[in-house]
């Protein structure tokens, strides 16, 4: 898809609510389900789904090893904000991405949530196939929403931190990346960023990709993507930019794995509900975007 061709749809990538899709994985079904349906970012969601239309609603648990457990509870949530149509694409290896009632239920589908979970999963499931073409095109062509939380935020993006350990992530090699799923370029997306510490992390992946822009998404926090670069923050949360484009000296291609990182001028910005920043400008605009979805 070429990428100066700006999408009609929206991508909502969400840091995780109150470890939604890892407690969650632990069995803390019913904290996680009240909180993130008091945050409203599902409601948020729905309503940006095209005017006078029933919602159909997908949702995809392919990142979680507890499936119906997570789709149950966002069935509830949506449920409560009154969405009736909610159907799960209960994909679990890539011979399920050529079902062909998956793929006409997707192709109907106005809204896709991918749930938390394990990132690794979606891309190794989904890439390369003809099932993860559908969202890509209708995300381009038509008011399209796709919604991810924790795994499924991080999987967006076409280059994809999929393993790093917080505590070493200022050491070469502790931060592994792979090729995500690829609805939005240029950007790394990070989640439970603040709780987890993840600031080294997502800076290494930047050191090393400085031409993508680093996300790092706190908890109970978000990014509405309009127009494939503008980034609204939504949420209680903050949202942090680290862009890597004036990276002076960088010692990442040089030194041995497992020693320390040094990275000159690294660019940081802070955001809260409300502010933007613009990818393609790569500046912090600060001020919100009024959303409008025409009938």
């Amino acid at each position: 898809m070429n990428q100066f061709i700006e999408p009609k749809g929206f991508l909502v990538a969400v840091g995780g609510a109150e470890d939604k899709g890892t407690d969650l994985e632990k069995g803390i079904i019913e904290r996680n389900r009240l909180n993130f349906f008091e945050l409203g970012i599902l409601s948020k969601i729905i309503n940006l789904i095209e005017g006078g239309k029933e919602p159909k609603v997908e949702v995809i648990t392919t990142a979680s090893s507890i499936p119906d457990e997570v789709y149950e509870n966002y069935q509830s949530a949506f449920e409560k904000l009154g969405v009736k149509n909610i159907g799960h694409l209960r994909i679990r290896n890539r011979e399920d991405t050529s079902n062909p009632d998956f793929l006409q239920r997707l192709k109907d589908a106005n809204c896709l949530m991918l749930s938390g979970g394990n990132q690794l999963r979606l891309s190794s499931i989904f890439g390369g196939t003809e099932f993860i073409q559908v969202p890509k095109e209708k995300y381009y062509s038509e008011h399209f929403v796709i919604g991810g939380t924790s795994a499924g935020a991080m999987a967006m993006s076409n280059t994809m931190i999929y393993e790093g350990n917080a505590s070493l992530a200022h050491l070469k090699g502790e931060v592994r990346i792979t090729t995500g799923m690829g609805l939005i370029q240029n950007v790394i997306i990070d989640t439970h960023f603040d709780k987890r510490g993840r600031f080294n992390r997502l800076a290494q992946a930047v050191a090393a990709y400085p031409g993508a822009i680093g996300i790092g998404l706190g908890e109970n926090t978000g990014v509405i993507v309009t127009e494939g670069h503008h980034l609204a923050a939504v949420g209680l949360g903050t949202v942090v930019i680290i862009d890597g484009r004036n990276i002076d000296y960088n010692n990442i291609a040089d030194i041995e794995f497992g020693s320390p990182i040094s990275v000159e001028n690294i660019i940081v910005h802070m955001m809260s509900a409300g502010d933007v920043y613009n990818l393609r400008t790569r500046k912090y605009e600060g001020k919100e975007i009024i959303i409008k979805v025409e009938d």
